[in-house]
């Protein structure tokens, strides 16, 4: 037997309610708070169906919000859950999309997104630019960037403060006595790994202490393969560095692997600050010190922000927000006696 879908004018004869009243809410509208009630109670018992599209071309919105990313990993969808979390107790769906660390891709997955007619987006941006968004977006929507600015692009943006909290690492490297300090970066053309490679910089500069060139390795932000090859470099070195900081999750991960694999001993014969990797530094011993940047912050700031925008709300707009990382000092350093 065909079940009959329940209508609108039943969840009016259910509720007691006037059609324009129901309509009101189910359009996104406010309605009396014991109304609300009344018609999501009618809502579930009638098991009615809202119809989002057609809905979404009443109203110009479709609630979803887009998420563009470069890759899936663990730093992304933790900031994935936190925002998506927040968005769908107002009712919004989130739809991610990644890039694979693809240039032309990232193009495509953005104008994918915005035909989608997504009410907002939320970009973690690789190469796109301003002139792209521009050749692309043709309606008002809120833009936010996250993770890292897109040059040339006016839009709200959420960072992390990558050349301060990098700074502060390679400091404490440095009044511990290590002279000969090794970094493993992301690309070079990444605006995080741009600021943790100024941070390491600017403390050397500051401390007097000489920079050997040989010491910096620039690597692939999402291969733990990247990271193992770099540490192996790094140790592998006639004059190897007495301290190394490596700058992302992937990388830490496979830096562990290439010091197992050399069998070295933290920190006696290197002293060691990972990023992000808090189930590693548990598993290694002593436990790694770490920068662990603030994943759920992110992610509920830039759904606090979305909804803001969308509510129509553009005070203090572009905001930059520059969240704090943390410094979490564990045993894997020693001090070297000058």
């Amino acid at each position: 037997m065909i079940k009959i879908p329940a209508t609108i004018k039943d969840i009016a004869r259910y509720t007691g309610l006037s059609i324009a009243t129901i309509s009101k809410y189910l359009n996104g509208g406010n309605v009396l708070e014991k109304n609300r009630i009344l018609i999501e109670e009618a809502i579930k018992a009638l098991d009615f169906e809202v119809n989002e599209i057609a809905r979404g071309l009443r109203t110009n919105k479709t609630m979803t919000v887009g998420v563009l990313i470069p890759v899936f990993e663990q730093f992304f969808s933790t900031i994935i859950s936190s925002l998506e979390t927040i968005l769908l107790e107002t009712g919004y769906s989130v739809v991610v999309c990644d890039y694979k660390d693809d240039e032309k891709l990232e193009k495509e997955r953005f104008d994918f997104l915005y035909k989608k007619r997504v009410d907002a987006l939320v970009v973690v941006p690789t190469s796109l630019r301003g002139c792209d968004i521009r050749k692309i977006v043709k309606r008002d929507i809120p833009i936010i960037a996250i993770d890292r600015p897109i040059p040339d692009y006016e839009c709200d943006t959420i960072v992390v403060n990558n050349f301060e909290i990098s700074y502060k690492a390679v400091e404490k490297l440095i009044t511990m006595g290590h002279r000969k300090i090794g970094i493993i970066c992301g690309p070079q053309n990444i605006y995080t790994a741009k600021e943790r490679l100024r941070g390491y910089i600017e403390a050397h500069k500051n401390y007097n202490v000489e920079i050997d060139e040989g010491y910096i390795k620039f690597s692939d932000y999402h291969s733990m393969e990247s990271g193992f090859k770099r540490m192996m470099e790094l140790l592998e070195k006639d004059n190897p560095p007495t301290a190394v900081f490596i700058t992302n999750y992937d990388m830490t991960v496979g830096s562990v692997i290439a010091m197992n694999e050399k069998d070295v001993k933290i920190p006696d014969e290197l002293s060691v600050i990972g990023f992000d990797s808090i189930e590693i530094a548990r598993m290694v011993k002593p436990p790694l010190s770490l920068v662990l940047q603030p994943t759920e912050e992110i992610g509920k700031a830039a759904a606090e922000l979305i909804l803001k925008r969308l509510k129509g709300d553009k005070s203090d707009f572009p905001l930059f927000k520059k969240l704090d990382a943390q410094l979490l000092i564990k045993k894997s350093i020693r001090e070297i006696k000058c």
